[in-house]
């Protein structure tokens, strides 16, 4: 939790200081792509969490050799990943912020900003398998030590490049992906340079074909999902962006509570899925399933508590970002909304990484398709078009979390039930 929490910190300071020192039409510009690098972001993340599922699989089956083979198989598939979503972004990237309405003021900005940003995909890529492997086997330290690291810079950069050299968003782009080069750099030196099962080795790199099927089946499902659901707020972020610059602003500065909750919350599910693998390769049926269950109440009770200190303190956080009064209204009316909904979306997501802890991928995928993303969009269609109201685009969130929960748990009892044997 750490970690991610320590991560949408950073990433929040590239939003605070182009905000503060670089005026409303920046941090809107760099708002506007939130979506669209959370849709790249979250498929590598996806696609990345295969590693930590097998990984943790053979570490609890004492597979030595299988471990190897994972490793070294999901670290090609994983960097090439990552060179395949830079072609995408940057091909396609001003495309779809047309495609979304991006205001005329912001959409060079927030194009410019993707362009760059985007370079830091392959070492994006590199981390977050590094980070899922390390976890796999109970070590989330060094993660988080390297972390800290680029983070700092981060944040150095930022200040350098915006305060100094008035880079405004290409600045807080630079920085981005100098820090994720750093992070990834870092975390390879220490899988090369560790002595155990999942240490990589230059002569070792191969691909298994059965391991990158098993990797491909679990990480692919995942990744789409994560991108369907990013492409099902998209059409969210077209609906914002249909209001005035004063409430894209605003809901561009409460937005970073979302990250901040989320990846709070993400932090069990990645617990789920590393503990319910490693027993159900150890074949502890018993702590297979309290693992779910705890995982479950802790992200469930991690997001109601930080989404109520957002509810009574959503002017301070606001602040971090803009001083704008008009905007810090607007983004309060955003915060007191989701503050009270984050937590329903523990037994949506929990329980997505339990199906996927049994190897079950694809039918999960499918219910977020249909509960969380085909939803959203017929509620898009519907509902706000009726209304064409703010508050209508916000309720979305908790009534589309509800129903595909309600399917995804129905889905895991019959898995249980039928499959974890």
């Amino acid at each position: 939790m750490a970690s991610n929490i320590l991560q949408v910190l950073f990433n929040m300071t590239d939003i605070a200081v182009v905000g503060t020192f670089s005026g409303p039409e920046a941090l809107g510009s760099v708002g506007s792509t939130a979506t669209l690098v959370a849709l790249f972001t979250t498929v590598m993340i996806g696609f990345a969490s295969a590693a930590n599922i097998l990984t943790a699989l053979y570490i609890g089956a004492c597979d030595r050799k299988m471990v190897r083979k994972t490793v070294h198989t999901g670290a090609i598939l994983c960097l090439i990943a990552g060179f395949v979503l830079l072609f995408i972004g940057e091909v396609f990237g001003r495309l779809v912020l047309e495609i979304l309405n991006t205001k005329e003021n912001l959409i060079d900005g927030a194009s410019l900003y993707i362009r760059i940003y985007f370079l830091g995909m392959p070492a994006l890529a590199i981390y977050n398998f590094g980070n899922a492997v390390l976890s796999a086997s109970g070590d989330t330290k060094r993660p988080l030590k390297y972390l800290s690291i680029s983070g700092l810079i981060n944040i150095i950069l930022n200040l350098v490049f915006v305060c100094i050299f008035k880079m405004s968003v290409a600045g807080v782009a630079f920085a981005s992906i100098i820090a994720q080069y750093v992070s990834a750099v870092l975390i390879l030196n220490t899988l090369f340079k560790d002595k155990a099962d999942y240490t990589l080795s230059v002569k070792e790199f191969k691909l298994d074909k059965n391991i990158a099927v098993s990797f491909l089946s679990l990480g692919l499902p995942a990744g789409i999902q994560n991108a369907i659901f990013q492409i099902a707020n998209l059409f969210i972020q077209a609906g914002v962006n249909s209001f005035s610059p004063v409430v894209v602003e605003g809901n561009s500065a409460a937005s970073n509570a979302d990250a901040l909750v989320y990846d709070a919350m993400a932090a069990f599910y990645a617990a789920c899925t590393s503990f319910m693998s490693q027993n159900y390769g150890a074949g502890n049926r018993k702590r297979t399933l309290k693992t779910y269950l705890v995982c479950l109440a802790y992200s469930f009770l991690t997001g109601l508590i930080m989404g109520l200190l957002l509810v009574v303190f959503s002017k301070e956080f606001l602040s971090l970002f803009t001083r704008d009064a008009d905007v810090i209204h607007e983004g309060m009316y955003r915060l007191t909304i989701m503050g009270l909904s984050y937590c329903v979306s523990a037994f949506m997501d929990c329980t997505i990484a339990a199906s996927r802890s049994l190897g079950k991928s694809a039918v999960p995928m499918v219910i977020v398709i249909m509960g969380s993303c085909v939803f959203r969009v017929f509620w898009m269609y519907t509902i706000f078009a009726h209304f064409q109201t703010i508050s209508s685009i916000y309720l979305l969130y908790i009534f589309s979390w509800t129903i595909t929960a309600v399917a995804e748990i129905l889905y895991f009892v019959y898995i249980w039930k039928n499959k974890a044997h």
